[in-house]
């Protein structure tokens, strides 16, 4: 069976699907595909400079990942207009367009939409086939042989995790991309490739989901295009219907060029119709804007810096945030308050147990998950993760733990399933992550990764939080006065400036955006305050809390922002 990669192709016809699909060599499961809408498309070319009212026979197209021609079937019909007019032969533009797809049905199909598209433009049926053929290569885009530099770029990249490919195109690919970080998406090195093909003056124009955008693995793409290259525009469609069918991840239109960033117009799409997207095919030239207008657009006169994360949000939004961030110190810096992760074993049916489980008590720690807290208050369910680890951060030896090393032996062929074991098969039994059992008799602040607001609980003392917990372990902080902080909407505004929002307001809590929330010292704050947020963590009172927060962060205000508020379930 071949892997199928989400593709770039947008409506054709009522049923027409499109795809990124690997061939033998990317065996797997099939995924599903997105159909992006016609006129999305159509705004696409525009934001990347392909207008037919441009002598287009002088420029050159890139599309990455054609499916079946969703990109190629408008640029195509641009492109021969554009020569009609110009009394350009045919023959002339057999340089003028480039598409990849590794399926050879994709190709052949792709082909047969633009040869159609030709021939009823008056190419002759034999000069059309041979541009088709020229045009639209079978290869894998991030490994092709590419000659010669493109003055547009578009199309809608696939969206895989890269662990989901074959291991060994995984390592080609790190060794080929440099943006490649961590358990980056396969659009990721899609993106950096499209650019380093730009021509002095080209764009790429991409539909795209905006996670790379905020997210820990897009850090070094980030870093790339604020450093290297010009954004020109951003339009957030978070709330906008792009595809012919529903998503998980949100998406966004961003378009690029070579160049240093300077003023870059932000729109926000409210659905997606045609015709805001026809309102929004002048952006990348927008330098300031218009009042009242649909879809809303605003201009940031700075950029983001670095590998920061794009913190696209409303000025008044931006402007609060500048300030908190300004006055206040990352609640992470320094030592003595962490932000850490929840084990994740790999193969949680092995190796979290019950009590009653014949394995050696040392190997045991005691274990809360998610599904354990309930209104701020933590349920011992019996549970306990196996601590294949030393104190000193060695992994076991199963010879001094018999018992551990039968049960293991027992389960071997589940366990020995995980990458982690096949990366280290001489221990082949050890976990995803280290086991701390002293931190289980830590006091901590327990966070669920998926949330609409922040929940947060104290954890006195008796377990170690599971991968779908984030947890806060603090020397220096009173806990309860830190979680009542954590629990306000002033540390939630933290999160919602920087994390991947996801459908239905809820959001990401993952470690990247909890270490980037910032807190006043606790010696900065009154012992009165101090006792105030106590109680009112205690009680569960948010509505004291966010008033109590807004006291010590200073703040006669706070823009209103959208999120689910779970605190009180």
């Amino acid at each position: 069976m071949t892997r199928r990669l989400f593709g770039s192709d947008a409506e054709l016809t009522g049923t027409e699907l499109g795809s990124y699909q690997y061939g033998e060599r990317r065996s797997g499961e099939t995924h599903g595909v997105v159909l992006t809408r016609r006129h999305v498309v159509e705004l696409i070319l525009d934001l990347a400079g392909y207008r037919e009212r441009k002598e287009l026979t002088k420029l050159r197209l890139l599309e990455p990942a054609c499916g079946k021609g969703a990109f190629l079937v408008p640029a195509a019909e641009r492109l021969i207009h554009s020569a009609i007019r110009t009394h350009t032969p045919p023959s002339s533009l057999r340089d003028s367009i480039r598409a990849f797809d590794v399926d050879a049905e994709h190709v052949e199909t792709s082909r047969n939409a633009v040869i159609d598209v030709l021939t009823n433009s008056g190419v002759a049926k034999g000069d059309a086939a041979s541009l088709a053929e020229s045009w639209i290569r079978q290869a894998d885009f991030l490994l092709a042989d590419i000659q010669g530099k493109f003055d547009a770029v578009v199309g809608n990249p696939p969206y895989v995790r890269i662990e989901q490919l074959a291991p060994e195109l995984q390592v080609e690919y790190r060794a080929e991309y440099r943006t490649l970080y961590d358990r980056a998406d396969l659009y990721v090195p899609f993106i950096e490739r499209g650019l380093r093909l730009l021509s002095e003056k080209g764009r790429l124009a991409f539909v795209c989901a905006d996670r790379w955008t905020r997210n820990r693995y897009g850090k070094l793409l980030r870093k790339l295009i604020t450093s290297e290259y010009k954004v020109l525009c951003y339009i957030d469609g978070q709330t906008a219907s792009l595809f012919e069918s529903e998503v998980a991840a949100y998406p966004s239109i961003f378009c690029i060029g070579r160049g240093k960033t300077d003023k870059v117009a932000v729109a926000v799409m409210e659905s997606g119709t045609a015709s805001e997207c026809s309102a929004l095919t002048t952006l990348p030239e927008q330098v300031r804007p218009e009042a009242n207008r649909s879809p809303k657009v605003e201009v940031y006169d700075h950029w983001f810096t670095g590998s920061e994360p794009w913190a696209l949000n409303s000025r008044q939004h931006q402007d609060a945030l500048f300030d908190l961030e300004k006055r206040f110190e990352l609640l992470s810096d320094g030592a003595d308050t962490k932000v850490c992760i929840g084990v994740a074993s790999g193969c949680d049916r092995v190796f979290i147990v019950d009590g009653s489980t014949d394995i050696e008590p040392s190997r045991l720690v005691p274990l809360v998950m998610r599904s354990d807290i309930h209104a701020g208050k933590v349920r011992n369910a019996g549970r306990f993760v196996i601590n294949t680890f030393e104190d000193d951060g060695k992994i076991v030896d199963l010879e001094v733990y018999p018992r551990l090393k039968a049960y293991l032996d027992e389960h071997a062929d589940a366990i020995k399933k995980r990458a982690v074991a096949k990366k280290f098969p001489g221990t082949w039994y050890r976990t995803i992550d280290r086991v701390y059992p002293e931190r289980a008799k830590q006091s901590k602040l327990l966070i669920p990764d998926i949330a609409g607001s922040c929940e947060v609980t104290y954890e006195s003392g008796h377990f170690h939080p599971h991968h779908n917990l984030y947890y806060v372990l603090s020397s220096s902080w009173d806990l309860e006065v830190l979680g009542g902080l954590l629990s306000s909407k002033v540390a939630l505004f933290f999160v919602w400036s920087y994390a991947v929002r996801m459908r239905g307001g809820y959001l990401r809590f993952q470690a990247q955006y909890l270490r980037r929330i910032r807190a006043p010292r606790q010696e900065d704050l009154s012992e009165n305050l101090r006792q105030h947020i106590r109680a009112a963590y205690r009680a569960r009172n948010f509505y004291e809390l966010d008033l109590l927060a807004m006291e010590a962060y200073e703040l006669n205000s706070l823009p209103e922002f959208p999120f689910v508020d779970t605190r009180g379930k």
